[in-house]
C-alpha cells in the first residue's frame, strides 16, 4: 500500500511512534531521540513513559479504526 495523502502519513508516523514507545517501555534504548521525547514535545503531554503510553494510546485508538 502506498501513502500518497498527507492523513495517511501522519496516521502511519503516529502508530510508528506508539510502537517505539511500547518498545521503550520494555527496555529497549534507541540511539538519537527517542520516541517519548517526541511524542511529549509534539503531542504536549506530561508523565512518566507508562502515563505518556497510556496517553498516546488513547490518542492514537481514532486512528485504528
Amino acid at each position: 500500500m502506498m501513502l500518497t495523502n498527507p492523513d495517511q502519513i501522519q496516521a502511519y508516523r503516529m502508530l510508528t511512534l506508539l510502537k517505539g514507545l511500547e518498545l521503550e517501555c520494555k527496555g529497549l534504548r534507541m540511539s538519537g531521540r527517542s520516541c517519548y521525547a517526541i511524542i511529549k514535545k509534539e503531542f504536549n503531554l506530561k508523565g512518566n513513559r507508562a502515563s505518556v503510553l497510556a496517553q498516546f494510546t488513547e490518542l492514537t485508538k481514532e486512528l485504528k479504526k
